[in-house]
């Protein structure tokens, strides 16, 4: 959509790469930082003919562009799948950012966060061969090269812990800021990290004329990093409520100078209304008095767009929040963020006096093709790290006998969460050995996280027959959780299961008046969070309400989705005690599951969930050499029918090569956009 400026007056000529001749940082503490310098065009330095003696009559046209949650996707590159993709990359949002600069004199460039993690790459660069002291990440010198403004911390730049975070951190040629993050292991007032940085920027109005303005950049991070990654964090820092902080620090900066405020907060837009310290916030944040802009993300999710409609105070149409512009990109570099802003200053003060949010793909889904060409300096600079992470990622491990997916992984016990219980299952118990726990049964909690969804109809485990590779490992776990090991009653565990059920809707049978075909998957509920449990049977009955709402809290406590829970073959010992193998994540309370706190853990594994699974098959490659691996579901889970009702689902139209495998599910229809429609059967 484009801008009709608020007052008429010439607009000059600019160079398509500039966005400003000095970028001078005053942190929150007011101490000056080092100057950044941009060398613009002559046609700039010529210009001045074109200013005009009264500035204040001029409007200034301001654009801030973002991403988010890259997740060190720099290239356009599926290192799962080991192919080119042209779905995502941030060196073909690079094209975006180029263009976008080009059509106006003045912009600011930041990131959003969840930068330094998120695939094989990110593992290269801190786990094989990690980043030395001086050495500047390859996700840095990109963003060096694009012209980074700012940036945030996501949470899962904790992931491979503080000193990791804080190298990464000192090669970046821009600053960071997060502000809800303090020092020590109690809530202090000493920020952990620069809390928010006020840029000095020269930019021209529309008559040409320069002028000096001052824009306050904020970030935040969801609190729940204490829980996420409390092995790293413990004891290290703390976390405050995000709007509660910006209160606090939005009148600081106001204060100081920042005639523009713009917030980015790591963190997602619930539709109702969230309590403090939530973990998506900027709802809360869209009221805070003084915030112009907010770029988000952490949801992964696109806005302005349909899927936000009807939700309260938001207008889709001109991308605000309670008035506020606002704006969140998608994910790993497969749309640019943009925020045009009409500025003026006939009070003798910048305020906004217009804005537009949109969202710019680089990826056309209805044409099916790509809109943006990779950026061959970005392919150059960070060439070297791409072949050394091939190396490292086409490493064989073991050999399957079978393929290895994740299609049906909501509706079906599936193949690609088995191979990860198994590999639980099978280090807790050599840990446990020689401990008052190794007479206990263990049990397995294991999620999809692979299952399409708003991450499209590729974002699926697809591994064929044959050798397995590092590559496939972090295909079967892709994030860096460690091995944890909780201790349970039969009781709990079935209610860790009734949670994991509210991932289904409640299906109304035909003899109630239900309808004949009826949507099976409720699409808010992640799918990280739908655990199966395996070493326990079970059956799922959907005509009953969910008992747990998403946030954890109990919906309808009399309900019972959970059926014939049992324990080796016999109906569970709601008093029995379990070990159950999963991760920090889940462990320690993300997912906002019952029971599990860190009261529960007695098992506290240094090793990642991945490097177990790795052992795993080592193990069984080099006990019996050339024995394949049978990855198998043993089906030990089920939805039951509901008697009149087709249940459907969607999943990738490619599921359909697997079905043969799979006699209850048969195809209804395929879609054409990549996705198809099918039923789950009898």
């Amino acid at each position: 959509m484009t801008l009709i400026r608020h007052r008429s007056g010439p607009k000059p000529d600019f160079p398509q790469q500039s966005t400003h001749d000095t970028a001078t940082v005053i942190g929150y503490d007011g101490a000056m930082k080092t100057p950044k310098i941009r060398i613009l065009a002559a046609a700039v330095l010529s210009s001045t003919a074109l200013y005009v003696a009264d500035l204040q009559a001029a409007d200034l046209q301001l654009r801030l562009l973002e991403t988010t949650d890259l997740h060190m996707n720099l290239l356009s590159y599926d290192y799962y799948q080991d192919k080119p993709t042209d779905q995502y990359g941030l060196s073909r949002a690079a094209a975006l950012i180029k263009a976008a600069r080009a059509q106006v004199p003045n912009s600011l460039l930041i990131d959003n966060g969840d930068l330094l993690q998120g695939n094989p790459m990110g593992d290269f660069v801190a786990k094989i061969q990690p980043l030395k002291d001086g050495e500047v990440h390859p996700a840095h010198q990109v963003m060096h090269a694009l012209g980074y403004d700012a940036a945030n911390l996501g949470n899962h730049e904790f992931d491979f812990g503080l000193p990791f975070l804080r190298r990464a951190m000192a090669g970046a040629r821009f600053p960071y800021v997060s502000a809800n993050v303090f020092e020590g292991g109690a809530t202090s007032g000493t920020h952990a990290f620069t809390p928010y940085v006020i840029l000095e920027r020269q930019f021209a109005d529309t008559q040409g004329g320069r002028h000096t303005l001052k824009i306050g950049v904020i970030g935040f991070v969801p609190p729940q990093i204490m829980q996420w990654n409390k092995t790293h964090l413990e004891g290290k820092v703390s976390t405050q409520d995000m709007v509660e902080v910006a209160k606090r620090l939005v009148p600081e900066m106001r204060a100081k100078g920042a005639q523009l405020v713009v917030a980015v907060p790591h963190s997602g837009l619930e539709r109702g209304a969230v309590g403090a310290m939530g973990e998506n916030s900027v709802g809360g944040l869209a009221d805070v008095p003084g915030i112009d802009a907010i770029l988000f993300g952490h949801s992964h999710q696109e806005f302005p767009s349909k899927a936000f409609a009807g939700y309260p105070k938001v207008n889709i149409d001109q991308g605000t929040i309670n008035g506020v512009a606002a704006v969140m990109p998608g994910r790993w570099g497969d749309h640019l963020g943009v925020i045009d802003f009409i500025l003026n200053n006939d009070t003798g003060s910048w305020k906004v006096a217009k804005s537009q949010a949109s969202i710019r793909p680089i990826f056309d889904r209805e044409a099916k093709k790509s809109v943006a060409d990779a950026d061959a300096g970005v392919e150059q600079m960070v060439a070297a790290t791409h072949l050394k992470t091939l190396d490292y990622v086409r490493g064989k491990v073991a050999f399957s006998s079978a393929p290895i997916y994740s299609f049906f992984a909501l509706v079906e016990d599936d193949p690609s969460v088995q191979i990860v219980s198994n590999a639980q299952i099978a280090y807790v118990k050599r840990a446990l050995v020689g401990t008052p726990h190794e007479k206990l049964p263990v049990l397995s909690a294991a999620a999809p996280f692979k299952a399409g969804g708003r991450q499209g109809w590729g974002y699926y485990t697809d591994i064929p027959a044959g050798p397995l590779a590092i590559k496939h490992m972090a295909d079967l776990y892709i994030y860096p959780n460690t091995l944890k090991a909780v201790v349970l009653t039969g009781a709990q565990v079935q209610e860790w299961l009734e949670m994991s059920a509210g991932q289904f809707n409640q299906i109304k049978p035909s003899a109630e008046g239900g309808a004949a075909q009826q949507d099976l998957v409720n699409n808010a509920f992640p799918s990280f969070n739908f655990d199966t449990i395996d070493g326990v049977t079970y059956a799922l009955d959907l005509t009953q309400p969910p008992k747990y709402a998403v946030n954890g809290s109990v919906a309808n406590a009399a309900a019972n989705r959970v059926k014939n829970l049992q324990f080796d073959g016999k109906p569970i010992d709601k008093a029995a005690r379990f070990v159950v193998a999963t991760n920090n994540y889940r462990a320690y309370g993300g997912g906002n599951f019952p029971d599990l706190k860190a009261d529960k853990v007695i098992l506290d594994a240094p090793d990642e969930n991945r490097q177990a699974l790795v052992e795993y098959l080592s193990l069984i490659d080099a006990l019996a050499p050339g024995k394949t691996v049978d990855p198998s579901a043993d089906g030990n889970w089920r939805i039951l029918p509901v008697p009149g009702v087709k249940l459907t689902f969607l999943s990738a139209s490619a599921a359909a090569k697997h079905l043969p495998k799979h006699p209850n599910i048969k195809l209804v229809k395929d879609n054409g956009d990549g996705s198809a429609l099918y039923e789950l059967g009898r």
